[in-house]
């Protein structure tokens, strides 16, 4: 774990490394060591990397975060593991394309391992990532399940998500939504039974301030959604419909 300096000099060494000093100069200017500034700079500073999201607005990289965002808030789980944080993120083996694009994002956001278990029917994965970083990242962390918690993004991630919501989308239907084929029967006038069929996307979770969240990024894109039932949200709208399949599609 780092040793954690005064605001002041944490600030100094940061704008430093910022304008592009080396580690040499940034730690002879400021006095920290120079392997300390090297961990800051490839790291970030565990204490203070919300504050710096705040600032800098982009958590390593934001299209990577926006996506895990919403893997997160759908199947995602941050807590204290031993003397680190944990991520796990829980997925359906039968889309390994998810899988693998998950995994993606995590090591894109974080500089660290990631880990891949399957459970022991083969039906889902674990992936999992230890390292301080994670709790701060995640501030929708707490105890309890998220739907009986109070659920809300905080400036920083608000900022990323709405300059990247097709990203942040994606990762909510690719957590809790899915894409399917409406299929019903009519019958006309003329006495003929006339099927239909058309495709529609849901978002299903507990929480309704997640859902909300959702509904909120849709409606920046201009996407049309219908609250189903008391945890669904559907989207049917043929254009609506149309500019879902331009980023998310169906699941594989």
């Amino acid at each position: 774990m780092y040793r954690i300096k005064d605001q002041g000099t944490i600030d100094a060494v940061l704008a430093l490394v910022d304008i592009g000093l080396s580690d040499y100069e940034v730690s002879r200017k400021t006095g920290v060591s120079r392997s300390t500034v090297q961990n800051w700079r490839r790291f970030g500073v565990p204490e203070v990397r919300a504050r710096r999201a705040q600032v800098v607005g982009r958590p390593l990289d934001a299209t990577s975060y926006a996506y895990l965002l919403g893997m997160y808030l759908g199947d995602g789980w941050v807590g204290r593991v031993g003397t680190t944080w944990s991520l796990r993120v829980v997925l359906d083996s039968s889309y390994p394309d998810i899988v693998r694009e998950c995994a993606s994002a995590m090591a894109g956001v974080a500089p660290r391992r990631v880990t891949a278990l399957l459970r022991k029917d083969h039906s889902v994965v674990v992936l999992g990532s230890h390292g301080p970083d994670w709790r701060y990242l995640f501030p929708q962390h707490g105890p309890g399940r998220k739907h009986e918690r109070k659920i809300e993004l905080v400036d920083w991630q608000l900022r990323i998500t709405h300059e990247w919501p097709r990203e942040f989308i994606r990762g909510l239907i690719h957590s809790d939504g899915s894409r399917c084929i409406n299929r019903f029967s009519v019958k006309l006038p003329s006495g003929r039974v006339g099927r239909y069929a058309y495709p529609r996307y849901f978002f299903s979770n507990y929480s309704a301030d997640i859902r909300q969240i959702f509904c909120q990024h849709c409606e920046l894109l201009g996407v049309r959604w219908t609250q189903s039932n008391s945890r669904n949200i559907s989207v049917s709208h043929r254009a609506s419909v149309a500019l879902l399949d331009t980023f998310v599609g169906p699941k594989t």
